[in-house]
């Protein structure tokens, strides 16, 4: 074979393996792009939560209380027991009551009853009507079971600062005090405040006695300062005081009253006239001079039946602090249901002559009914 024969022979097995070569490498291109999986690069979102914010503390309003209105009622002097010196005869207390404790109080307990609080004089004292007394006209005992008359009567508290407390002395005060308590009624004196709460209100009471006594009103300042110590809000002063059978009060009735009244008391209610006087509005507050009897078992006679029941409505301030407002209703009674004294107070029919002579009496007009 010639040389040029040769080199031509080698160009063509190169070419051919060159081609070859190129065929094989196409087709394993063709072998990878169909089976390779292609790939798309993308951002991968990682969801994530929504933190709960921390709730931020916020100050509820302390909702301000409404005002109360705090309901007393007031009664004049109750003498529920015969005198000593006809105990039992016909016609007195024990005779005609005979033992019944709903008695004395059935036209007027459930008037009562709607307050927030009935205060009145009690004059007399509880136990042994036997037992050593002083010597005077009239001595006062009731048997203690007599107490439920109070109880049924809806009458929570009563003033023992009188002439009557000491009527089977020391003993018989210490006595009466005891059944009152025991019975649940609050009591009240020179020497011994009580304090009554309603609604959380506090109501202080205590009493003076004036009747042979000197600077009485000097006296009661202690007892205010007590009261006003032990957060008291109403603070009521009994007094027994003036002159029987008056119906004006007397210029130390005026002047102890309003000296009270300037020291902080709320509202100054008297007893021992035996009439009723007048009310007197002295700055901005009121004074129940006399309020006379209300059940009086000392006479099977009365010469004056006039009485009344003065019921207070103490409007507190919007804190319950201090008495910001009073509204005063006056309702006329008759110590007597008869002409003689059956010891059953009932009330006069409105505006009858009766009514209206309690209501000049007591100087004071309403025409709220």
């Amino acid at each position: 074979m010639s040389n040029r024969s040769l080199v031509r022979t080698l160009f063509v097995c190169f070419t051919v393996l060159a081609a070859s070569a190129v065929l094989a490498a196409c087709s394993f291109l063709n072998t990878v792009q169909e089976t390779a999986v292609p790939t798309e690069i993308t951002e991968t979102v990682i969801p994530t939560s929504t933190p709960t914010p921390t709730p931020v503390p916020t100050n509820t309003p302390t909702p301000t209380p409404a005002p109360e209105h705090i309901v007393v009622s007031f009664l004049g002097d109750l003498t529920l027991a015969d005198a000593l010196a006809w105990s039992g005869a016909p016609g007195s207390f024990d005779a005609v009551v005979d033992g019944d404790w709903t008695y004395c109080f059935q036209n007027c307990a459930d008037y009562l009853a709607t307050d927030d609080l009935t205060y009145a004089n009690f004059e007399g004292t509880y136990g042994d009507e036997n037992a050593s007394h002083m010597t005077k006209e009239f001595v006062f005992a009731n048997v203690p079971e007599s107490v439920q008359m109070l109880i049924n009567g809806s009458i929570e508290a009563v003033n023992l600062s009188n002439n009557h407390s000491y009527d089977y002395w020391e003993e018989g005060l210490v006595t009466t005090q005891q059944t009152l308590e025991e019975a649940g009624i609050y009591w009240s004196n020179q020497h011994q405040v009580a304090i009554y709460e309603v609604r959380g209100i506090k109501i202080g009471m205590f009493g003076i006695d004036m009747i042979g006594n000197g600077d009485t009103a000097a006296t009661a300042y202690p007892l205010i300062d007590e009261l006003r110590d032990a957060g008291c809000q109403i603070i009521i002063a009994s007094c027994h005081w003036g002159i029987e059978r008056y119906y004006e009060p007397t210029n130390d009735q005026i002047y102890v009253g309003h000296a009270l009244i300037d020291y902080g008391v709320d509202i100054v209610v008297g007893a021992h006239p035996h009439r009723l006087e007048p009310i007197e509005l002295y700055n901005g507050k009121y004074i129940l001079y006399s309020l006379s009897n209300f059940c009086f078992g000392g006479n099977t006679g009365l010469s004056d039946p006039d009485t009344c029941i003065v019921r207070c409505e103490f409007v507190m301030d919007e804190t319950n602090s201090y008495v910001e407002d009073y509204n005063l209703t006056i309702v006329p009674y008759s110590q007597t249901s008869f002409t003689s004294n059956d010891y059953c107070p009932r009330p006069y029919e409105w505006e009858s002559d009766d009514y209206y002579r309690v209501m000049d009496r007591l100087n004071w007009n309403q025409e709220d009914e």
